[in-house]
């Protein structure tokens, strides 16, 4: 049972939301949505301590999917940071603020970049091209995420102010934004060589992920005095996270995803 401890911990804090928020507005949505969410984690994640090399992904695309095609497509909620914003600045407290309050701002205090790990629809289509081991150092243009960011928040303010902010007019924006994420994440990833290139430089999402993610509590340990220094967990981490040293101060900290390639790669099972 001590095996699966992670994963019982997760399917639980979800339930849990799922259950207070299902008490507490009396839509059954929330206790569907969240359980969904919480069960193809808790799943995922005991599969993956089984030993089956496809648990991140099946829990990539299990929650990825359900959140484009259910919630964006069909049920039209933008997902998206300008969704956030929206439902923010209209006093609604819907799906789309939920989501960014559990899985990006508060969320992370807890499981830090999971969501890029294990949730993200753009890096579940992303993460299928052929890049996965970065070539060579981190690129200079971190600064772009920030442009962005501050891009989404205009937006969505230049609606308010025209009188154009509708859910309508938010879902057009959900596809345009998606189509853009997409193409761009996918050359970005031929230019570079890199699957994870747009999540390193374009994406906004990280301003509100990294900070947070500091302070994670699940995230990947050294035990440094094991550590022969081979430097192949360096090699395969995606995201140029220095994992053989043990500080949160270590290069890239808040990058980590939680893939747990590197820790699959350490031949003295230093990581953990």
């Amino acid at each position: 049972m001590k095996k699966f401890k992670t994963a019982i911990i997760l399917f639980a804090v979800f339930e849990a939301i799922a259950i207070s928020l299902w008490l507490k507005t009396g839509s059954l949505f929330y206790l569907l949505n969240f359980s969904y969410i919480g069960l193809c984690i808790g799943v995922g994640l005991a599969l993956s301590r089984a030993g089956w090399k496809y648990a991140r992904e099946f829990i990539q695309f299990g929650v990825g999917t359900y959140m484009l095609v259910f919630l964006g497509l069909i049920c039209r909620e933008n997902m998206q940071i300008e969704g956030f914003w929206y439902y923010l600045l209209s006093g609604v407290f819907g799906a789309g603020v939920l989501h960014y309050a559990i899985a990006k701002i508060f969320g992370p205090l807890l499981f830090g970049r999971g969501w890029c790990g294990y949730a993200c629809w753009t890096a579940m289509i992303l993460d299928l091209l052929p890049y996965k081991q970065p070539q060579g150092p981190r690129k200079k243009i971190g600064f772009i995420r920030y442009i962005m960011f501050a891009l989404a928040l205009i937006i969505v303010l230049l609606l308010f102010h025209f009188g154009k902010a509708t859910k309508h007019t938010m879902f057009i924006l959900f596809l345009i934004g998606n189509l853009i994420y997409y193409v761009v994440g996918i050359l970005l990833a031929i230019l570079f060589k890199d699957n994870r290139a747009f999540c390193k430089y374009i994406c906004p999402i990280t301003v509100f992920l990294k900070p947070m993610s500091y302070f994670s509590l699940l995230r990947i340990h050294c035990d440094e005095s094991k550590c022969i220094k081979c430097g192949k967990c360096l090699k395969v981490c995606p995201m140029n996270v220095e994992v053989n040293k043990d500080s949160r101060k270590r290069e890239n900290a808040t990058e980590c995803i939680l893939c747990h390639k590197c820790t699959k790669e350490c031949p003295v099972k230093a990581l953990k």
